[in-house]
């Protein structure tokens, strides 16, 4: 991607400057890990069993554990060092609650997490198309991300999207250390519409593609429980039932604008999804309207 500067209507290429330093990079992320993604900083320099983990970090909406590690050099085999951390993390996982407890100062207990929902997110300059094709299985939760910084201060991040018709890794999982996955599951929508009747699948589909149309950065990010539609961050989640869906809006309580007072503010009472405002959809007929409160937390 190329990243311009506008002075007075005049566009100025920016030119990218190498990150001289792996712990440079790392530093910055751990400081700003809530405003780059929505995980919560839990240690650095994580060590386990003679592996060193660069940043742990748990995902409050998955209930989950995230491993952050940061690559200066493309000569690394992203999927085996990835299954590697992923095999620790499931073989010890006492060992991550008890950091998750000493540097959160809670009492997280091992049935609070989802560990079927744990990832190893790679972050770098760039990857080579051998790393990306790897790791290119639509079940292997093994995430690539690049990181670009620009002159003026200007830090570019985005993930890089496994292809639509990425294969399943269980076509190799007989294989060496892929085969202790198991417990591993990166749920997609076929799951979350496999048993919906006819009549709701037509509407999440109507419903979908009228989101993914506010902004051609929106991707969808299948969970175990409801479908997330996102940029960087979250703007909305569907979760599909058997008559009506469930829309959540990703927008703090007093911030949506909602003169026909459709959305339920259920920022005091548990709910699935990110965000305080729920709606119940049982038709299309306010579908443009709706859009118009889904584009707000764009």
């Amino acid at each position: 991607m190329r990243i311009f500067k506008n002075i007075n209507g005049k566009l100025s290429l920016l030119h990218d400057k190498p990150f001289e330093k792996e712990r440079y990079l790392q530093n910055l992320f751990e400081k700003n890990l809530s405003k780059i993604t929505d995980y919560h900083f839990i240690s650095s320099e994580f060590t386990i069993k003679n592996s060193r983990i660069d940043t742990l970090a748990f995902d409050p909406e998955n209930k989950s554990f995230v491993i952050i590690e940061y690559k200066r050099s493309q000569n690394i085999s992203v999927i085996d060092q990835g299954i590697s951390y992923l095999n620790l993390m499931l073989e010890y996982k006492a060992d991550f609650i008890i950091e998750y407890n000493e540097k959160q100062k809670k009492n997280l207990k091992r049935s609070d997490v989802d560990w079927s929902q744990s990832k190893v997110i790679f972050i770098s300059s760039s990857f080579t198309d051998f790393q990306i094709q790897a790791s290119n299985f639509k079940d292997l939760p093994i995430e690539l991300w690049t990181v670009k910084q620009f002159e003026d201060g200007i830090i570019y991040v985005s993930s890089i999207k496994k292809s639509r018709t990425s294969p399943s890794i269980n076509s190799i999982k007989n294989k060496g250390e892929i085969s202790t996955l198991k417990e591993l599951k990166v749920y997609s929508e076929e799951d979350h519409l496999k048993d919906k009747s006819e009549d709701i699948q037509d509407l999440y589909i109507t419903f979908k593609n009228a989101i993914l149309n506010l902004n051609n950065d929106i991707n969808i990010e299948p969970k175990k429980l409801y479908m997330v539609f996102k940029t960087e961050r979250n703007i909305a989640a569907i979760h599909l039932q058997k008559k009506a869906l469930k829309l959540w809006i990703n927008l703090v309580s007093g911030k949506l604008d909602d003169p026909k007072n459709l959305a339920r503010d259920v920022s005091q009472t548990g709910h699935w999804g990110t965000g305080d405002y729920e709606l119940l959809i049982e038709d299309s007929k306010n579908l443009e309207y709706i859009m118009s409160l889904v584009k707000q937390a764009l």
